[in-house]
């Protein structure tokens, strides 16, 4: 069979990755093209577009690069009419991926043989935001997989439009780390140490080595604005903390300078692209909403979310009578309870986060129901591999 996966992210090309290997076992006579990145090209197939060149979030960069993205829109289109796969395969980025949607079913079938089929992999969130997005996606997408329970009931019974739950990926990638690395801190310390002392080219403040106090992480988001928002009141609210040592997890997509002022003068550590392996020796954590949140959960470290915002005023009253549901993290929205504190808009301050850090840490008052929270969560995803039941379920509809 051949597959067009379209991802506009990096989450998307790790998702996207792990589907991509379970197709293969799954069909022997599997062909990729893809708009994707690193890791779909080290399955295999054909790369048309990366993921860098579509991943414009926010009303002004996308405004200003919407001639490119119409282009790459346009391009991928003629592409797909052109290949003729058996099913395009679409993993979230909903802005883009609708618009390929409705083009494929409006225009299918391409041959008289057969009619390519729009699968959707990791569902847009529209119970959080455009929900009027139901209406294209029961037009045009064929059959829906979800890595989410609670989309069951949000798409099945609000809207009678029947989904596929097939499992958590992040559920299923925690899992494999964990049985597959058993490190100590003291070797974690020791191999993060020998990594900044080989790094010559590294800043000053990512050569501070680690010692084997514990540690409290600092997952301050993935992009500059969350960044620039998030980690200095993070980092304000743990001073004093000395008994702890404060680990930063760099990421991926931010250049080392960047850093820089928000840690000059601070004691903070960072490990770069070691953020499982951080979070399995973590006592504590500060996490900016997203899968962080789910994936710290799932390790079992007890967590405070903080999402600064501009005019927190007014984001606090468009979240209560507009955004369409009751929290931010995944933690909560699964648990459907707060798990977690969730320190968004008008909540987000120095001191509530200081607050809010004490009651977890060892002793703390909040510690342990966390905890037995996170239980809950891990529950309700279950333990069944979501790229694998995506892709046996996938092949048996082409079938």
């Amino acid at each position: 069979m051949k597959y067009y996966l379209i991802v506009g992210e990096a989450s998307g090309d790790l998702h996207a990755s792990h589907l991509m290997k379970s197709l293969q076992q799954h069909d022997p006579e599997v062909e990729f093209r893809f708009f994707g990145g690193d890791l779909m090209t080290a399955v295999g197939g054909t790369r048309v577009r990366h993921f860098r060149e579509l991943a414009y979030m926010g009303f002004v960069p996308v405004l200003l690069h919407l001639p490119t993205i119409l282009r790459n829109m346009r391009m991928c289109k003629r592409d797909i009419a052109e290949w003729q796969p058996d099913a395009v395969v679409l993993v979230d980025y909903p802005g883009f991926n609708l618009s390929i949607a409705k083009y494929v079913h409006s225009h299918r079938p391409f041959s008289d043989s057969r009619s390519t089929q729009v699968f959707y992999y990791i569902s847009p969130k529209i119970w959080a935001w455009k929900e009027y997005r139901i209406k294209s996606i029961r037009r045009d997408v064929d059959e829906l997989f979800s890595i989410l329970p609670f989309e069951v009931p949000f798409f099945e019974q609000k809207h009678q439009y029947p989904i596929h739950y097939v499992g958590n990926p992040t559920a299923d990638e925690v899992r494999s780390f964990k049985a597959e690395n058993n490190e100590s801190l003291a070797q974690f310390v020791e191999r993060m140490n020998a990594q900044k002392q080989a790094d010559s080219n590294a800043p000053a403040v990512f050569r501070q080595e680690l010692d084997e106090r514990p540690i409290i992480a600092l997952l301050a988001g993935s992009r500059q604005q969350e960044i620039k928002d998030n980690l200095p009141a993070m980092i304000e609210a743990t001073r004093g903390l000395d008994d702890y040592q404060l680990v930063l997890a760099g990421a991926p997509s931010i250049d080392d300078t960047y850093y820089e002022p928000y840690l000059n003068g601070s004691s903070v550590r960072v490990v770069r692209n070691q953020t499982y392996a951080l979070l399995a020796q973590a006592t504590a954590a500060l996490v900016t909403s997203g899968t962080a949140t789910l994936e710290t959960a799932l390790f079992g470290v007890p967590q405070v979310v903080c999402y600064k915002t501009p005019v927190p005023k007014l984001v606090r009253f468009v979240y209560n009578h507009v955004i369409k549901c009751r929290f931010i993290s995944l933690v909560n929205l699964i648990a459907d309870r707060e798990v977690v504190p969730e320190l968004l808009a008008d909540r987000f301050s120095v001191q509530n986060i200081r607050t809010e850090l004490n009651g977890i840490l060892p002793g703390g008052a909040a510690r342990e129901a966390q905890i037995s929270g996170y239980r809950q969560v891990a529950e309700a995803l279950g333990t069944t591999s979501a790229p694998d039941n995506a892709a046996r379920q996938m092949l048996a509809l082409l079938k």
